[in-house]
């Protein structure tokens, strides 16, 4: 076969200087045609759509085209000519074709509808459907938004720990990390393990949240923000959750909780414009064949600002709407943490647009929230969305060491563990304010994708850590 330079499908569609020859790699989505003409579309995964190959079978070895079947990886080298179908502006007249793998009838992803369950169930093979590979490509680019837009504020991008020593989020959802013989653990006479022999020397986990390291490096730094995997070991079956998922977690020095309401807003309305721009043939895609609703909710969240709606005048728009009737299957009272059928009555059918809930009471909120005077509520904020409940949860935190001490000491949480925090509200100790932003539920929300699962390539969940 000739020497072409190969041709990306995303670059060739662009391309109108017919009668040039060209080479394009891929794998077949499908086959069809005459006895005397075949039509292949061949995808290479750097855009939704296909390029058509058109075959004159009476120019090709037969043998060869027996094995060019759907899912098989072609080389192809044609003449890159005006295409008559509608469709594409452009397709190739092969002239050489060669199969670079094979591809027998037992391939999975024959041409018909699969169920997203299926799917899930070979997520090696799944990033080969047209609906996959769209949500993978906006899922780099949401991750291309997230760091573009921090560092043209000035943020720096800070790494925090994936494997931490300390437990601030409570016991129960951490996964331990060791490398201790867990058939033959030492134990003292209390029956508590012994951890002096491991590899750390105490007890380690992975991480739940970057925002303590976070908050020291905004202390130093000015804006930071964190953008890795992050491990909650909660028995969450739900098409919200998962055990592994990746956090961006802005920190900001001197800001309070205002600045940091305005930060969330104008942080995701960029990632949202940024994939109307960038990514508009997958988001058109997803539109057109999952969520008819997605691009005009995707816009719908650019041109409004978002409500800021205290709790308690969310709690009685609730009360109030339960009054007239309305049935949600979580109870509503002053102090509940809201469900997402809350948050979500709130979002779609009371304002019509995004809704920041701000002042919680403090016993639902973490310890490190600042407290308002009237002693009962934080300076928490969550922003919730449509279809999805709360996709960012952020607070300014306390900053007097005296209060936060007594918060802790109140909710017994170890000191061992906390020292080096506390160091930060004793050494120039400065209002600073921060949120995290699930980066799945931010792609669920621009993919219109309806499970958590299917925004990630491997998801990770109770029972099961497949691929």
């Amino acid at each position: 076969m000739e020497t072409i330079r190969r041709t990306k499908v995303v670059d060739l569609l662009k391309r109108d200087d017919f009668g040039a020859m060209v080479n394009v790699k891929g794998w077949v989505r499908t086959r069809r045609g005459s006895k005397q003409v075949n039509f292949i579309a061949l995808n290479d995964g750097s855009t939704i759509n296909n390029v058509q190959i058109v075959v004159d079978l009476a120019n090709f070895d037969e043998e060869m085209l027996k094995q060019i079947t759907t899912g098989a990886c072609l080389s192809v080298n044609g003449e890159l000519v005006k295409s008559v179908g509608a469709g594409q502006a452009a397709e190739i007249q092969a002239r050489e074709i060669a199969v670079l793998g094979t591809c027998d009838n037992t391939y999975p992803l024959q041409k018909k509808g699969h169920s997203m369950e299926f799917l899930r169930e070979i997520a090696h093979l799944r990033p080969r459907t047209n609906t996959f590979g769209a949500v993978f490509r906006i899922r780099h680019n949401m991750a291309i938004a997230i760091h573009k837009f921090f560092h043209e504020r000035g943020f720096f991008y800070f790494h925090t720990p994936l494997i931490t020593a300390s437990d601030c989020e409570g016991a129960g959802q951490m996964f331990q990390v060791t490398t201790m013989n867990l058939y033959d653990l030492k134990k003292d006479e209390n029956g508590s393990i012994i951890y002096d022999n491991d590899f750390f020397g105490k007890q380690a986990s992975l991480t739940v949240s970057g925002q303590l390291e976070g908050e020291l490096a905004a202390t130093a730094l000015g804006a930071i923000y964190t953008f890795g995997p992050t491990f909650r070991a909660e028995n969450s079956n739900t098409p919200r959750h998962l055990a592994e998922f990746w956090m961006i977690e802005p920190e900001v020095a001197f800001n309070d909780i205002n600045d940091n309401m305005d930060l969330a807003e104008e942080f995701i309305k960029y990632c949202v414009q940024w994939a109307l721009d960038n990514c508009y043939d997958d988001v058109k895609f997803l539109n057109d064949m999952f969520d008819k609703g997605l691009i005009e909710r995707l816009q719908g969240v650019l041109k409004e600002s978002f409500v800021r709606l205290p709790y308690t005048e969310g709690i009685k728009i609730l009360e109030e709407a339960v009054a007239n009737g309305h049935k949600f299957e979580f109870p509503v009272y002053w102090g509940v943490d809201l469900a997402s059928e809350h948050e979500r009555y709130l979002v779609e059918e009371h304002f019509k647009r995004p809704v920041i809930l701000t002042d919680y009471p403090k016993e639902i909120k973490a310890f490190y929230m600042k407290q308002n005077e009237d002693g009962k509520t934080v300076r928490a904020m969550d922003v919730l969305f449509p279809k999805i409940g709360e996709i960012i949860g952020g607070s300014e935190r306390e900053e007097n060491y005296d209060k936060l001490l007594a918060r802790i000491q109140e909710l017994g949480i170890p000191m061992k563990d906390m020292w080096w925090y506390l160091d930060t509200r004793k050494y120039g100790s400065c209002p600073h304010s921060g949120f995290g932003l699930g980066f799945e539920r931010l792609l669920l929300f621009v993919t219109g994708m309806a499970n958590i699962r299917d925004v990630i390539p491997f998801p990770r969940t109770p029972r099961n850590a497949e691929f």
